[in-house]
Protein backbone atom coordinates (compact mmCIF):
# COMPACT_ATOMS: atom_id res chain seq x y z
CA UNK A 1 0.00 0.00 0.00
CA UNK A 2 1.35 3.67 -0.80
CA UNK A 3 2.26 5.27 2.49
CA UNK A 4 -0.12 8.59 2.66
CA UNK A 5 1.41 12.03 1.55
CA UNK A 6 2.90 13.26 4.90
CA UNK A 7 4.97 16.55 2.76
CA UNK A 8 3.55 19.68 5.10
CA UNK A 9 4.08 21.41 1.78
CA UNK A 10 1.90 19.06 -0.08
CA UNK A 11 1.75 16.98 -2.91
CA UNK A 12 2.84 17.85 -7.02
CA UNK A 13 0.06 17.79 -8.99
CA UNK A 14 -0.21 17.28 -12.84
CA UNK A 15 -3.55 18.62 -14.70
CA UNK A 16 -4.26 17.63 -18.29
CA UNK A 17 -6.83 19.50 -19.61
CA UNK A 18 -6.51 22.19 -17.20
CA UNK A 19 -7.38 25.10 -19.05
CA UNK A 20 -10.67 23.85 -20.36
CA UNK A 21 -14.65 24.34 -18.37
CA UNK A 22 -13.27 21.00 -15.91
CA UNK A 23 -10.03 21.91 -15.53
CA UNK A 24 -10.34 25.79 -14.32
CA UNK A 25 -12.91 24.42 -12.24
CA UNK A 26 -10.61 22.09 -10.36
CA UNK A 27 -8.05 24.64 -9.97
CA UNK A 28 -10.64 27.27 -8.58
CA UNK A 29 -11.37 24.36 -5.98
CA UNK A 30 -7.49 23.56 -5.63
CA UNK A 31 -6.90 27.23 -4.82
CA UNK A 32 -10.01 28.08 -2.70
CA UNK A 33 -9.11 28.67 1.25
CA UNK A 34 -9.29 25.26 3.20
CA UNK A 35 -9.18 22.73 0.52
CA UNK A 36 -7.79 19.26 1.37
CA UNK A 37 -5.75 18.98 -1.06
CA UNK A 38 -2.61 21.38 -0.95
CA UNK A 39 0.22 21.24 -3.42
CA UNK A 40 3.64 23.06 -3.70
CA UNK A 41 3.34 22.50 -7.46
CA UNK A 42 0.14 22.25 -10.15
CA UNK A 43 1.37 22.07 -13.68
CA UNK A 44 -1.21 22.63 -16.64
CA UNK A 45 -1.50 20.34 -19.52
CA UNK A 46 -3.30 21.66 -22.36
CA UNK A 47 -3.49 22.30 -26.09
CA UNK A 48 -4.76 25.58 -25.25
CA UNK A 49 -3.07 28.23 -23.68
CA UNK A 50 -4.14 28.65 -19.58
CA UNK A 51 -5.76 31.59 -18.82
CA UNK A 52 -7.14 30.45 -15.48
CA UNK A 53 -5.45 32.44 -11.78
CA UNK A 54 -1.84 32.88 -11.99
CA UNK A 55 -0.02 31.53 -8.78
CA UNK A 56 3.88 30.90 -8.02
CA UNK A 57 2.86 27.50 -7.61
CA UNK A 58 0.71 27.18 -10.92
CA UNK A 59 3.38 26.34 -14.25
CA UNK A 60 1.63 25.54 -17.55
CA UNK A 61 2.39 23.63 -20.25
CA UNK A 62 0.49 24.14 -23.62
CA UNK A 63 0.84 20.40 -25.40
CA UNK A 64 -1.29 17.84 -26.80
CA UNK A 65 -2.19 14.79 -24.67
CA UNK A 66 -1.66 12.46 -28.28
CA UNK A 67 2.31 13.47 -27.50
CA UNK A 68 3.67 11.28 -25.76
CA UNK A 69 6.69 12.49 -25.34
CA UNK A 70 5.24 15.33 -23.56
CA UNK A 71 3.05 13.68 -21.35
CA UNK A 72 6.04 11.81 -20.05
CA UNK A 73 8.15 15.23 -19.81
CA UNK A 74 5.02 16.40 -17.54
CA UNK A 75 4.89 14.16 -15.47
CA UNK A 76 8.28 14.16 -14.48
CA UNK A 77 8.79 14.89 -9.81
CA UNK A 78 4.66 14.52 -9.79
CA UNK A 79 2.87 12.53 -7.41
CA UNK A 80 -0.90 12.89 -8.35
CA UNK A 81 -2.28 13.56 -11.91
CA UNK A 82 -5.65 14.59 -12.54
CA UNK A 83 -6.83 13.36 -16.00
CA UNK A 84 -9.27 15.69 -17.75
CA UNK A 85 -8.34 15.98 -21.23
CA UNK A 86 -10.65 14.79 -23.50
CA UNK A 87 -13.08 15.79 -26.87
CA UNK A 88 -16.32 15.68 -25.90
CA UNK A 89 -18.55 14.05 -29.22
CA UNK A 90 -22.18 13.89 -29.83
CA UNK A 91 -21.53 11.59 -32.60
CA UNK A 92 -19.82 14.17 -35.54
CA UNK A 93 -15.98 14.47 -35.15
CA UNK A 94 -13.82 11.92 -37.03
CA UNK A 95 -13.27 9.01 -35.32
CA UNK A 96 -9.64 8.13 -35.64
CA UNK A 97 -9.48 12.14 -33.98
CA UNK A 98 -11.87 10.95 -31.27
CA UNK A 99 -9.77 7.64 -30.63
CA UNK A 100 -6.44 9.14 -30.53
CA UNK A 101 -7.46 11.76 -28.11
CA UNK A 102 -9.46 9.64 -25.23
CA UNK A 103 -7.59 6.25 -25.36
CA UNK A 104 -4.58 6.92 -27.05
CA UNK A 105 -4.13 10.56 -24.44
CA UNK A 106 -5.23 8.21 -22.17
CA UNK A 107 -2.87 5.05 -22.61
CA UNK A 108 -0.02 7.77 -22.65
CA UNK A 109 -0.56 8.86 -19.54
CA UNK A 110 -1.01 6.08 -17.81
CA UNK A 111 2.56 4.90 -19.06
CA UNK A 112 3.87 8.21 -18.27
CA UNK A 113 2.63 7.71 -14.41
CA UNK A 114 4.18 4.34 -14.58
CA UNK A 115 7.46 5.00 -15.75
CA UNK A 116 7.87 8.45 -14.16
CA UNK A 117 6.73 7.35 -10.55
CA UNK A 118 3.51 9.03 -9.99
CA UNK A 119 1.62 7.77 -7.18
CA UNK A 120 -2.29 9.00 -7.95
CA UNK A 121 -4.09 9.02 -11.08
CA UNK A 122 -7.78 10.39 -11.11
CA UNK A 123 -9.30 9.95 -14.76
CA UNK A 124 -12.40 11.70 -15.62
CA UNK A 125 -14.16 9.81 -17.61
CA UNK A 126 -18.00 9.78 -18.79
CA UNK A 127 -21.61 7.99 -18.25
CA UNK A 128 -20.98 7.05 -22.02
CA UNK A 129 -18.57 4.26 -21.13
CA UNK A 130 -21.92 2.35 -20.19
CA UNK A 131 -24.33 3.64 -22.66
CA UNK A 132 -25.74 1.83 -25.18
CA UNK A 133 -28.07 4.20 -26.62
CA UNK A 134 -30.99 2.90 -24.64
CA UNK A 135 -32.87 4.07 -20.92
CA UNK A 136 -30.75 3.20 -18.11
CA UNK A 137 -32.82 3.78 -15.19
CA UNK A 138 -31.62 4.57 -11.32
CA UNK A 139 -28.58 2.49 -12.16
CA UNK A 140 -25.46 1.95 -10.22
CA UNK A 141 -21.35 1.02 -10.20
CA UNK A 142 -22.57 -2.32 -10.91
CA UNK A 143 -23.95 -1.77 -14.47
CA UNK A 144 -21.43 -3.99 -16.75
CA UNK A 145 -20.03 -2.40 -19.86
CA UNK A 146 -21.95 -2.82 -22.97
CA UNK A 147 -21.16 -5.37 -25.69
CA UNK A 148 -21.77 -2.51 -28.08
CA UNK A 149 -21.24 1.37 -28.03
CA UNK A 150 -23.20 3.43 -30.58
CA UNK A 151 -20.36 5.63 -31.36
CA UNK A 152 -16.71 6.05 -30.82
CA UNK A 153 -16.78 8.57 -28.40
CA UNK A 154 -18.64 6.31 -26.06
CA UNK A 155 -16.21 3.79 -26.92
CA UNK A 156 -12.95 5.40 -26.46
CA UNK A 157 -14.26 6.35 -22.97
CA UNK A 158 -15.05 3.02 -21.90
CA UNK A 159 -11.75 1.79 -23.23
CA UNK A 160 -9.73 4.63 -21.42
CA UNK A 161 -11.94 3.71 -18.42
CA UNK A 162 -10.63 0.24 -18.29
CA UNK A 163 -7.56 0.85 -19.41
CA UNK A 164 -6.98 2.98 -15.99
CA UNK A 165 -9.13 0.86 -13.43
CA UNK A 166 -6.92 -2.31 -14.73
CA UNK A 167 -3.52 0.01 -13.76
CA UNK A 168 -4.20 0.26 -10.29
CA UNK A 169 -2.36 -1.29 -7.99
CA UNK A 170 0.91 -1.56 -10.71
CA UNK A 171 4.10 -0.74 -9.28
CA UNK A 172 5.18 2.33 -10.51
CA UNK A 173 9.34 3.11 -12.29
CA UNK A 174 11.57 3.59 -9.85
CA UNK A 175 14.43 5.15 -12.07
CA UNK A 176 14.00 6.83 -15.52
CA UNK A 177 16.44 6.83 -18.24
CA UNK A 178 14.69 8.95 -20.81
CA UNK A 179 16.76 11.62 -22.02
CA UNK A 180 14.51 14.55 -21.53
CA UNK A 181 14.94 18.53 -20.83
CA UNK A 182 14.18 18.68 -17.30
CA UNK A 183 11.65 21.31 -15.33
CA UNK A 184 13.79 23.53 -12.48
CA UNK A 185 14.84 21.35 -9.82
CA UNK A 186 13.20 23.13 -6.88
CA UNK A 187 9.57 21.48 -8.70
CA UNK A 188 10.94 17.87 -9.31
CA UNK A 189 11.66 14.94 -7.09
CA UNK A 190 12.94 11.48 -7.39
CA UNK A 191 10.56 8.67 -8.53
CA UNK A 192 8.90 6.75 -5.40
CA UNK A 193 9.29 2.86 -5.61
CA UNK A 194 5.31 2.65 -4.98
CA UNK A 195 2.87 1.32 -6.97
CA UNK A 196 -0.34 3.70 -8.44
CA UNK A 197 -3.40 4.10 -7.47
CA UNK A 198 -6.58 4.76 -9.65
CA UNK A 199 -9.53 5.56 -9.92
CA UNK A 200 -12.39 7.00 -12.42
CA UNK A 201 -15.33 9.58 -11.84
CA UNK A 202 -17.85 9.49 -14.24
CA UNK A 203 -19.68 13.11 -14.04
CA UNK A 204 -23.63 13.27 -14.93
CA UNK A 205 -24.23 16.05 -17.50
CA UNK A 206 -21.84 18.93 -16.61
CA UNK A 207 -22.92 22.77 -16.46
CA UNK A 208 -21.99 25.75 -15.09
CA UNK A 209 -20.73 29.57 -16.47
CA UNK A 210 -18.79 29.01 -19.67
CA UNK A 211 -20.76 25.96 -20.19
CA UNK A 212 -18.72 24.79 -23.92
CA UNK A 213 -21.97 22.10 -24.80
CA UNK A 214 -25.68 23.20 -24.25
CA UNK A 215 -26.54 26.47 -22.96
CA UNK A 216 -24.22 28.91 -25.50
CA UNK A 217 -26.35 26.60 -28.36
CA UNK A 218 -29.96 27.12 -26.66
CA UNK A 219 -29.53 30.54 -26.12
CA UNK A 220 -28.25 30.83 -29.77
CA UNK A 221 -31.68 29.21 -30.62
CA UNK A 222 -33.92 31.65 -28.07
CA UNK A 223 -31.96 34.83 -29.43
CA UNK A 224 -32.96 33.30 -32.77
CA UNK A 225 -36.61 33.27 -32.04
CA UNK A 226 -37.61 29.89 -32.73
CA UNK A 227 -36.47 27.23 -29.78
CA UNK A 228 -37.21 23.62 -30.20
CA UNK A 229 -37.04 20.72 -27.98
CA UNK A 230 -37.04 17.14 -28.27
CA UNK A 231 -38.67 13.98 -27.60
CA UNK A 232 -41.57 14.71 -25.62
CA UNK A 233 -40.18 16.26 -22.37
CA UNK A 234 -40.81 12.83 -20.10
CA UNK A 235 -37.50 11.32 -20.55
CA UNK A 236 -35.25 12.51 -17.33
CA UNK A 237 -31.64 12.75 -17.15
CA UNK A 238 -28.58 13.65 -14.43
CA UNK A 239 -26.70 16.81 -14.49
CA UNK A 240 -23.72 18.34 -11.88
CA UNK A 241 -22.66 21.79 -11.45
CA UNK A 242 -19.28 21.99 -12.71
CA UNK A 243 -17.74 23.30 -8.79
CA UNK A 244 -19.43 19.80 -7.53
CA UNK A 245 -17.67 17.83 -9.86
CA UNK A 246 -14.74 20.18 -9.56
CA UNK A 247 -15.07 19.17 -5.73
CA UNK A 248 -15.35 15.53 -6.20
CA UNK A 249 -12.31 15.12 -7.73
CA UNK A 250 -10.71 17.08 -4.88
CA UNK A 251 -12.38 14.14 -3.03
CA UNK A 252 -11.61 11.71 -4.66
CA UNK A 253 -7.66 12.77 -4.37
CA UNK A 254 -7.61 13.53 -0.55
CA UNK A 255 -9.17 9.52 -0.67
CA UNK A 256 -6.07 7.97 -2.61
CA UNK A 257 -3.17 10.78 -0.91
CA UNK A 258 -4.55 9.41 2.27
CA UNK A 259 -4.74 5.68 1.36
CA UNK A 260 -8.49 4.76 0.90
CA UNK A 261 -8.47 1.65 -0.41
CA UNK A 262 -12.29 1.76 -0.82
CA UNK A 263 -11.60 4.11 -3.58
CA UNK A 264 -8.65 2.58 -5.45
CA UNK A 265 -9.50 0.63 -8.35
CA UNK A 266 -13.36 2.39 -8.21
CA UNK A 267 -15.28 4.24 -10.86
CA UNK A 268 -18.08 6.60 -9.39
CA UNK A 269 -20.93 8.21 -10.96
CA UNK A 270 -21.23 11.80 -9.46
CA UNK A 271 -24.46 14.02 -9.72
CA UNK A 272 -25.63 16.79 -7.26
CA UNK A 273 -29.71 16.71 -7.83
CA UNK A 274 -32.62 14.55 -8.55
CA UNK A 275 -32.96 13.58 -12.46
CA UNK A 276 -34.68 15.93 -14.68
CA UNK A 277 -35.76 16.30 -18.44
CA UNK A 278 -32.95 17.77 -20.15
CA UNK A 279 -34.69 20.75 -22.15
CA UNK A 280 -36.47 21.75 -18.62
CA UNK A 281 -33.90 21.62 -17.01
CA UNK A 282 -31.75 24.02 -18.93
CA UNK A 283 -34.70 26.46 -20.14
CA UNK A 284 -34.83 27.39 -16.41
CA UNK A 285 -31.40 28.38 -17.00
CA UNK A 286 -32.03 30.36 -20.69
CA UNK A 287 -34.94 32.19 -19.34
CA UNK A 288 -33.41 33.03 -15.90
CA UNK A 289 -30.29 34.85 -17.93
CA UNK A 290 -32.86 36.98 -19.60
CA UNK A 291 -33.96 35.07 -23.03
CA UNK A 292 -37.27 34.63 -24.32
CA UNK A 293 -38.21 30.97 -25.11
CA UNK A 294 -40.18 31.45 -28.42
CA UNK A 295 -42.65 29.51 -29.20
CA UNK A 296 -43.07 28.44 -25.93
CA UNK A 297 -43.99 24.60 -25.99
CA UNK A 298 -42.82 23.10 -29.46
CA UNK A 299 -41.35 19.47 -29.31
CA UNK A 300 -39.73 17.18 -32.20
CA UNK A 301 -41.03 13.69 -31.47
CA UNK A 302 -38.14 11.38 -30.95
CA UNK A 303 -38.06 9.56 -34.60
CA UNK A 304 -38.50 12.59 -36.62
CA UNK A 305 -35.88 14.35 -34.90
CA UNK A 306 -33.64 11.27 -35.26
CA UNK A 307 -34.37 11.40 -38.96
CA UNK A 308 -33.17 15.13 -38.66
CA UNK A 309 -29.64 14.43 -36.68
CA UNK A 310 -29.47 11.28 -39.59
CA UNK A 311 -29.80 14.08 -42.29
CA UNK A 312 -27.34 16.54 -40.61
CA UNK A 313 -25.14 14.23 -40.12
CA UNK A 314 -24.89 13.49 -43.86
CA UNK A 315 -25.20 16.63 -45.00
CA UNK A 316 -21.98 17.64 -42.46
CA UNK A 317 -20.22 14.25 -44.29
CA UNK A 318 -21.06 16.18 -47.94
CA UNK A 319 -19.55 19.15 -47.05
CA UNK A 320 -16.08 17.83 -44.94
CA UNK A 321 -13.87 17.73 -48.58
CA UNK A 322 -14.60 21.57 -48.63
CA UNK A 323 -15.62 22.71 -45.32
CA UNK A 324 -15.13 21.06 -41.71
CA UNK A 325 -18.47 21.46 -39.88
CA UNK A 326 -19.42 19.38 -36.79
CA UNK A 327 -23.66 19.69 -36.64
CA UNK A 328 -24.57 19.28 -32.78
CA UNK A 329 -27.72 18.16 -33.75
CA UNK A 330 -27.05 14.40 -34.60
CA UNK A 331 -28.21 10.80 -34.08
CA UNK A 332 -26.66 10.71 -30.48
CA UNK A 333 -27.85 13.76 -29.40
CA UNK A 334 -31.03 13.05 -30.09
CA UNK A 335 -30.71 9.38 -28.23
CA UNK A 336 -29.44 11.18 -25.29
CA UNK A 337 -31.44 13.88 -24.19
CA UNK A 338 -34.29 11.55 -25.13
CA UNK A 339 -33.69 8.41 -22.96
CA UNK A 340 -33.99 8.06 -19.70
CA UNK A 341 -30.67 8.10 -17.45
CA UNK A 342 -30.68 8.26 -14.09
CA UNK A 343 -28.62 7.39 -11.03
CA UNK A 344 -27.42 8.79 -7.75
CA UNK A 345 -23.76 9.50 -6.36
CA UNK A 346 -24.22 7.52 -3.44
CA UNK A 347 -21.88 5.44 -3.64
CA UNK A 348 -19.09 8.10 -4.16
CA UNK A 349 -20.74 9.67 -0.70
CA UNK A 350 -20.20 6.41 1.17
CA UNK A 351 -16.34 5.89 -0.29
CA UNK A 352 -15.13 9.16 -0.17
CA UNK A 353 -17.62 11.61 1.20
CA UNK A 354 -18.87 13.48 -1.36
CA UNK A 355 -21.60 15.79 -1.09
CA UNK A 356 -21.92 19.29 -3.29
CA UNK A 357 -20.44 22.01 -2.06
CA UNK A 358 -22.85 24.08 -4.12
CA UNK A 359 -26.52 24.46 -3.41
CA UNK A 360 -28.77 24.41 -6.17
CA UNK A 361 -29.38 27.98 -5.88
CA UNK A 362 -26.14 28.81 -5.96
CA UNK A 363 -24.88 26.97 -8.96
CA UNK A 364 -28.20 28.36 -11.06
CA UNK A 365 -27.41 31.91 -9.88
CA UNK A 366 -23.88 31.88 -10.55
CA UNK A 367 -24.71 30.45 -14.02
CA UNK A 368 -27.78 32.76 -14.58
CA UNK A 369 -24.99 35.48 -14.03
CA UNK A 370 -22.48 34.78 -16.08
CA UNK A 371 -25.33 34.57 -18.92
CA UNK A 372 -26.91 37.61 -18.55
CA UNK A 373 -23.89 39.40 -18.11
CA UNK A 374 -22.91 38.80 -22.04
Amino acid sequence: MNEPNTDPAGCSILLTGGAGFLGLAIVKELLAPGCPVTFSLLRIFDIIPYSGPEEERIESVTSDVRDAAAVTLACRGIDVVIHSAAIVDWGTRPVEEVYAVNYTGTENVVRACLEMGVKHLVCTSSLDAIYAGKPLVNIDENIPYPEKHPNMYCRSKFLAEKLVLETNGKPVSTTTNLKLPTFPPSQTSAPSPVSLTTCVLRPADVYGPADPFHIGSLISMAKGGFYVRLGNGTSLSQHVFVGNIAWAHILAIQALITGNNAVAGKAYFITDGPPSNFFKFFDAIVEGAGYRIRPKNIWIPRKIAFAMGAMAEFFALLIRPVKKYNPKFSRFAVLYTCSDFTFTSAKAARDFGFVSKYTKEEAFGATVKYYRLR
